[in-house]
């Protein structure tokens, strides 16, 4: 059981009620709020004026030069760091990874970037280095010199949720000793604005599960650090609880709503509760998403009905009703008042209601005690954190007081390739009326979506007519989707932010908003196509279209899914084209596109009778901490990565018979590529795919993946390795081989 034990021996946390986890947790337990009048927006003709601001300036919490985003997490990272009694050392930082979840990247940078520029034409560059999802979590391994995989997790409100779940996959994977893990957001005129277009904030602070007039926005991070029983034992760590199992699901429903039947909900706390080796009437308390709005109390006050009406002693409440909804760090602040619950026994209660509330609470709440304005005690051996986001992901966890043997679900079967979808353009595409026709995507849905979604849409499409793969309600929960990009969404936050620097909070687009969100482009996938199972966007530089792979595959193994379809997707517009021209690195190689490659399980493929392209054999992800922005003295994170895909292939590089390689036409980037593939692969051929597609970023390193593919199916070479960079110093790796 040991091998198999994954823990939690550090918190960090901060946000509206509290600078720390102690702070916090007070103020949760007692129903102390962290929502007033907001301070850092122009709230001017809003009808909602209040936040859960954190009261700290940004230049009090860190020394760096970062977004808010990223310092917030630096906070709740050093008090994590430092309540694990971890040393970061040169022997161990490889085996210590960081993700992070998030929900618009360095948004405060984005607005004072852009409201520099058009009102005093000086924006300053080094802003646009700070505006990308991808540097959160980069920037968190180079304050704290940490070495081991990274990822940038942007699901959106689930987005803190699904990072423990990974990293803590990985962990019993035997791929790290421990992560810091969780999530942070800012304060933001952009989310702001945007959840006031969509007429969605609570006029007056939130009220979860009572009125459900709107949410409240905050702010803040909140960190775990999470290890193996077996590590943490070593160093003598003291542990706070276990982390047991996970669930992720997808609605396919609506960008914005969730499925008012709960299904994807219920599917995501069943497989959370299966997965740790329990039953719903084991669940002694449950932290809700509890938003305060009334589409998702509704839906999870079903889903909490349908699941644990036999269950005599669950205690269910939301901590919202005092943080406020912090979006990308929600799940991860939660995990860590979860985790405060299980080792004190208390569960903290949801605030606000009066004598008449109380009343109406009672014929809703039925058996269930939703603990409200007052903390309970009461013993919580086993507690359950939930998140549900835009795009209807949606994401539950498990922790225990104790240890607890949790079902082995891995699968062993060998992993092929058995489909290709792609669209590419360089410099950009042309997206023909014929391109969604071909789906029979209708103008009424296409026109909904920003271009990177639509890029999206059109190869992942390709890719399931190639696999010959058709969704059904049978086999709709056993295929699940990874997105991995460097920029995302950016044309449609940038004119969504320009909008509202121009014409005022009250004034942001309720069309647009939703597009703003990274996550939006796999969950109109997954709406569009029937798709409910795992389904996360990683956002994690340009080799961000290889770790989806590598992702995707670690999926696989897990045994939550039978199929996977690991996409890269970058766009190219004129907003992208003028950010980069900004930072010196346009020179004409900018392209865009899509590229989804369906992975899937041996006895899937055989049941479906299935072609196989080649068979996925070692995949690894690596990372040297560098400036973002920055691949210099990052190269032994690349032989790391190609040294741990072939490990994992069971070859050494010399067996490989030609690279799919990543240069880029920057001199810093291809010299990085030639020196490290000539040491380690000799004058083996390597295939150069940007040099005819352009820096296309994730959907460049999701093509070397395909062009490989492609290339061993024509039975061209029999073993073909591909690794791809990303800025900060991020590197994947996967070896195909003749199926």
């Amino acid at each position: 059981m040991e091998n198999n034990r994954v823990v939690v021996t550090g918190l960090g946390l901060v946000c509206a009620i509290g600078e720390n986890t102690e702070q916090c947790w007070s103020a949760a337990v007692n129903g102390v709020t962290g929502i007033r009048k907001v301070k850092s927006v122009n709230t001017d003709d809003c009808y909602a004026n209040v936040g859960a601001e954190v009261d700290i300036p940004s230049d009090k919490l860190s020394d760096e030069d970062y977004d808010r985003s990223s310092l917030l997490c630096i906070k709740a990272a050093g008090e994590a760091l430092a309540d694990s009694g971890y040393r970061v050392n040169e022997e161990n930082s490889a085996r210590i990874g960081v993700i992070i979840g998030n929900c618009v990247g360095g948004a405060a940078s984005i607005d004072k970037y852009f409201t520099d520029e058009l009102k005093n034409g000086s924006g300053n560059t080094a802003d646009i280095l700070k505006m990308p999802a991808a540097a959160i979590a980069n920037n968190v391994a180079k304050h704290f010199g940490l070495n081991g995989t990274t990822a940038n997790i942007v699901n959106a409100c689930a987005a803190g949720t699904i990072s423990l779940s990974y990293a803590a996959d990985l962990i019993r994977a035997g791929k790290a000793d421990a992560f810091v893990a969780g999530g942070s957001d800012s304060f933001s005129s952009l989310a702001f604005a945007g959840f006031h277009a969509l007429h969605a904030l609570d006029a007056d602070s939130c009220s979860p599960f009572n009125r459900s007039g709107g949410i409240t926005l905050g702010e803040g991070a909140g960190v775990l650090i999470i290890e193996s029983y077996e590590h943490a034992k070593a160093r003598g760590a003291k542990i706070y609880c276990e982390v047991l199992g996970s669930g992720v699901s997808s609605d396919a429903h609506h960008i914005t709503a969730p499925d008012p039947e709960g299904n994807g909900q219920m599917l995501a706390i069943s497989r959370a509760i299966a997965n740790s080796g329990l039953k719903p009437e084991d669940i002694d308390y449950i932290n809700a998403h509890g938003t305060g709005t009334a589409k998702n109390d509704e839906a999870e006050f079903l889903s909490i009905h349908t699941i644990f009406d036999e269950n005599p002693r669950l205690s269910v409440s939301s901590t919202k009703s005092m943080t406020g909804h912090c979006l990308g760090a929600a799940g991860s602040i939660e995990a860590v008042l979860t985790v405060k619950a299980v080792c004190e026994d208390t569960v903290p209660p949801t605030i606000g209601y009066t004598d008449e509330n109380l009343e109406t609470l009672k014929e809703k709440a039925g058996k269930i005690d939703f603990v409200p304005n007052t903390k309970r005690e009461k013993t919580v051996n086993f507690a359950v954190s939930n998140s549900f986001a835009f795009g209807g992901n949606n994401a539950s966890i498990v922790f225990a007081k104790n240890p607890r043997e949790i079902p082995d679900r891995t699968n062993k079967d060998r992993i092929f390739v058995t489909g290709i979808g792609e669209l590419l353009g360089n410099p950009r595409c042309e997206i023909s009326s014929d391109a969604y026709k071909e789906h029979n995507i209708k103008m009424a849905f296409y026109r909904k979506l920003d271009r990177f979604s639509q890029l999206q849409l059109i190869s992942g499409m390709r890719a399931l007519r190639d696999a010959d793969i058709a969704v059904t309600d049978d086999n709709a929960r056993d295929i699940g989707i990874i997105i991995g990009t460097a920029d995302g969404p950016m044309t449609e936050i940038v004119g969504f932010q320009k909008n509202v620097i121009e014409n005022g909070t009250a004034n942001g687009s309720a069309f647009s908003f939703p597009n703003t969100v990274y996550n939006a482009a796999g969950g109109y996938f997954s709406i569009f196509a029937g798709i409910k199972g795992y389904n996360v966007t990683n956002a994690n530089s340009i080799q961000a279209g290889l770790q989806s792979l590598c992702y995707a595959a670690d999926v696989l193994r897990n045994g939550d899914e039978s199929i996977m379809i690991a996409t890269g997707t970058d766009e190219n517009t004129d907003t992208t084209e003028y950010l980069y021209d900004k930072l010196g690195l346009l020179n004409g190689q900018l392209g865009e596109g899509s590229v989804s490659v369906i992975l899937e399980n041996e006895k899937s493929a055989d049941a479906r009778g299935a072609k196989k392209y080649a068979e996925l054999v070692g995949w690894g992800t690596a990372h040297k901490s560098v400036d973002f922005g920055k691949v210099t003295g990052s190269e032994s994170a690349l032989r790391f990565a190609i040294e741990e895909a072939c490990r994992s292939a069971g070859i050494a590089p010399a067996d490989v018979d030609a690279v799919c390689g990543f240069a880029n036409g920057i001199p810093q980037v291809d010299e990085i590529e030639k020196s490290v593939f000539s040491e380690m692969f000799g004058d083996k051929p390597v295939i150069e795919v940007k040099s005819e597609i352009g820096e296309a970023r994730a959907a460049a390193s999701a093509k070397q993946a395909a062009a490989a593919a492609k290339l061993i199916s024509e039975e061209k070479y029999g073993c073909v390795l591909a690794a791809a960079f990303g800025v900060g110093g991020s590197y994947s790796a996967i070896v195909l081989k003749k199926a």
